[in-house]
């Protein structure tokens, strides 16, 4: 049995002696030392070549400090040149040597070159390369990534039988997950398991693999062994630079198989369990086994063989960070949890991983407790932490908190967290945040990217609206915030996307800038995307949109035929853009040919498409048809909207027709559509314009109701609640009322408020149960009889 040295290996200090059995000394070899590290080459070449012309016929180890230097440098050039006095003085390269010379050639990146030693080593002086000088230059080539480096050296391997030990495993091990093979990765293991005894260092090298692979089940049960292991002091820890085994070598794999086999089947996806690839059906063992035991066991071995708790740590960590790529928060806490219980401190590391595991099922609120638990250990958070956690609030639209988690990032590799609370900032229309933000991603030097550019177009692009319309003023403004935002974009060599350009035409549309809109539809006509040409049609139709708002339909018209001409197809919501442009004309033929044409292209009319036709004929007053289309769409099992319906009372009510209206409000209620603010607003003022103002109360009574509950099913804590609101007199209550709009809970707070008015009012007292009012009743008779 031979000794097998890892990649890593370290010298070990011996005497050296001459021929003669004199003993060289080593002062020699450092001057050539000295010379190396003042960079006088000539000087040390000329030492190099004294020492191997001296008196006495030099041996190897007048060469070992000098090649021990050559491998920590790493200065290959001059290792070289060592070795062609090994070759001309016809000196024995043994093993260590070997190990040396490749070190100093792969740290230095000549992968060539040591392949071509190791072959010169073979074919011309009948040396048999050792095992680990193999395995230094597989890790090499592997580090490189370089398939044509790694398959030379397999070749190489592959000739002259070498086999293959542990080290070599564990690089196979690197290609396998380099390469997303996760059923190599598992056959690996097979071997491995079946040939060697287990150790820290190979468990963690396969936990690593399996976690990096996203085999959750493979990487818990690997680490539950290895915790198992460790509680019964059975894990062994190789000495450094060392890794033994008590079985031979076996031969290494031929080509044909499928170890780099680029074009083999990537498994990422199909991650079933995979418990059996550890060779039996392990239990878990750390839930059955007393964590107390188990702390007490890690808390001696930390102190007796403290590498192998770093070990522990270590995978541990590694399978946390998988959980936050799996976003499997639950594995993340028993996982987390067990490292409390083994005594195991977790690091800031440990944390990163936990905190993005947990953060897409439990929100940013319980992120935040780890974070403040982190304080009190006086554990500082990653940078990466920090953006998961302000990223989560972003989308929570806490702003003041994402603001703040940004502002403790130190540095950030992609300026996404930024992007994410950006967005919030345009949700939110807050562009004065946003300026803080950009702020901050100069200081840290977070360089934008594309996305960051679309959303600058969004917050900045627009001076008036929404509140007014664009105005020679305000266009002058836009254009010039446009203008800085696209000169940086090309100082940086950024180019547009169709996202990008979607977001600017948006908002040239919104401050009425045709002319600068089209030319913008142009560029996203330019940009090169892939064969998909539907990617397109979003950018086609927010300007078609645009043009319409702006009553420009002529030039929807042009731009829409050029778009059914071009290799990118309209959409349903093309097709309802340009059936809305048909308002504009009042064609309500035109509109119905545009949907033949929608639905000859595969796409189906939808609510909104009836809601615009009925405009254009509510528009011609042509109520006959409009009640038609209603029938028809009722008929056809349209799942009609408010909005729909309140397109139709809003006419009825201009033009006073209270029978039709009173018919479509009993419609709605049996449709189960609820109404809004805007229904109930047009149905009293078509009952007040036409004098009957206690009716137009006791509508509004029972369409707020309706508000609340379709049905009137209102919880008895809730109506007691709500009736503290109603029947109050303390003035300030219709403020509280008016602290709902801030929470997005529109509806209830106009429910709410009509329903006090209505009190105030006293024409009726106030029902929870909206059929049970006159109104209600008189309404679903009379839509009975008709």
């Amino acid at each position: 049995m031979r000794r097998v040295w890892r990649t890593g290996w370290r010298c070990t200090q011996r005497r050296d002696y001459g021929s003669s059995g004199e003993y060289v000394p080593r002062h020699i070899q450092m001057q050539i030392i000295n010379a190396l590290r003042s960079g006088d080459r000539t000087r040390a070449s000329k030492l190099l070549l004294n020492l191997s012309e001296g008196n006495q016929s030099p041996r190897a180890g007048d060469f070992i400090h000098l090649l021990d230097y050559c491998a920590k440098s790493p200065d290959p050039l001059f290792a070289v040149e060592t070795a062609r006095v090994f070759h001309e003085k016809k000196i024995h390269m043994s093993d260590t040597y070997q190990i040396l010379t490749m070190q100093a050639l792969c740290k230095g990146g000549y992968l060539e070159e040591g392949y071509r030693m190791l072959l010169h080593l073979w074919e011309h002086q009948k040396i048999y390369p050792s095992l680990a000088a193999y395995n230094c230059l597989l890790k090499a080539c592997v580090d490189s990534q370089s398939p044509i480096q790694i398959n030379n050296c397999f070749h190489l391997m592959d000739c002259q039988l070498v086999g293959k030990n542990e080290a070599t495993y564990l690089e196979l091990l690197k290609i396998a997950v380099w390469q997303e093979n996760i059923s190599v990765a598992h056959q690996i293991w097979k071997d491995y398991s079946k040939h060697y005894s287990l150790s820290s260092l190979s468990l963690r090298k396969f936990i690593w693999a399996f976690s990096r692979l996203g085999d959750l089940d493979t990487a818990y049960i690997t680490l539950q062994m290895m915790v198992d292991l460790a509680i019964s002091n059975g894990l062994h820890n190789p000495s450094i630079g060392v890794l033994s085994s008590s079985r031979l070598d076996i031969p290494i794999p031929s080509k044909s198989e499928p170890i780099l086999d680029r074009s083999g089947e990537k498994e990422m996806k199909n991650r079933s369990s995979r418990a059996t690839s550890c060779g039996n059906d392990l239990q878990l063992i750390c839930s059955t086994i007393n964590s107390d035991a188990c702390s007490s066991a890690l808390s001696t071995l930390r102190i007796e063989r403290p590498s192998i708790s770093k070990e522990l740590r270590w995978s541990f960590n590694d399978v946390l960070h998988s959980c936050a790529k799996a976003r499997n928060g639950i594995l993340a806490d028993k996982l987390f949890q067990q490292m409390i219980n083994l005594g195991l401190q977790p690091s800031s590391y440990t944390y990163d991983g936990y905190v993005r595991a947990i953060i897409p099922e439990r929100g940013y609120e319980d992120a935040l407790g780890v974070l403040k638990l982190m304080q009190k250990e006086n554990l500082k958070p990653h940078d990466s932490t920090l953006a998961a956690v302000a990223i989560s609030c972003s989308k929570a639209l806490e702003l003041d908190l994402a603001e703040e988690l940004l502002g403790q990032i130190s540095g950030s590799p992609h300026p996404y967290p930024f992007n994410a609370c950006l967005a919030a900032c345009n949700a939110m229309n807050q562009p004065e945040r946003a300026v803080r933000l950009l702020a901050k991603m100069k200081q840290i030097n977070v360089h934008p990217d594309i996305t960051t550019y679309g959303l600058l177009f969004s917050l900045f692009g627009n001076v008036n609206f929404p509140y007014e319309e664009g105005n020679i003023l305000s266009r002058a403004e836009a254009a010039k915030r446009i203008s800085v935002i696209e000169t940086d974009m090309v100082k940086r060599g950024v180019q547009h996307n169709l996202l990008s350009v979607r977001n600017l035409v948006r908002v040239l549309g919104q401050e009425g800038m045709i002319k600068e809109l089209i030319e913008h539809l142009q560029v996203a006509q330019n940009i090169d995307i892939p064969s998909d040409f539907h990617l397109v049609t979003p950018v086609y139709n927010t300007v078609l949109h645009s043009l319409v708002e702006a009553n420009e339909g002529g030039k929807a018209i042009e731009i829409f035929k050029n778009m059914r001409s071009s290799p990118c197809p309209p959409d349903a919501e093309t097709y309802n853009i340009m059936i809305d442009c048909c308002s504009i004309v009042k064609c309500f033929r035109s509109a119905c040919t545009l949907v033949s044409l929608m639905i000859r292209s595969g796409c189906l009319p939808v609510t909104t498409t009836f809601t615009i036709l009925l405009k254009i004929l509510l528009d011609d007053e042509n109520y006959d048809e409009a009640f038609y289309l209603l029938a028809q769409a009722r008929s056809e099992g349209m799942s009609l909207d408010v909005l729909f319906y309140n397109t139709l009372i809003k006419k009825l009510s201009e033009k006073g027709e209270l029978a039709l209206l009173e018919h479509v409000i009993e419609l709605m209620r049996r449709d189960n559509v609820q109404p809004d603010p805007s229904t109930c607003s047009y149905v009293v003022a078509a009952y007040v314009d036409n004098g009957y103002m206690k009716t137009a109360m006791q509508a509004l009574q029972v369409l707020s109701v309706r508000m609340i509950s379709q049905d009137g099913t209102v919880p008895e804590d809730r109506r007691s609640t709500y009736n503290e609101f109603i029947l109050s007199e303390d003035p300030m209550v219709e403020s509280q009322l008016a602290s709902l709009f801030e929470i997005d809970d529109d509806n209830l707070a106009f429910a709410l408020l009509n329903l006090r008015w209505c009190a105030i009012e006293g024409t009726a007292p106030i029902s929870w149960s909206p059929e049970e009012s006159p109104w209600a009743q008189r309404l679903r008779i009379k839509y009975d009889q008709s």
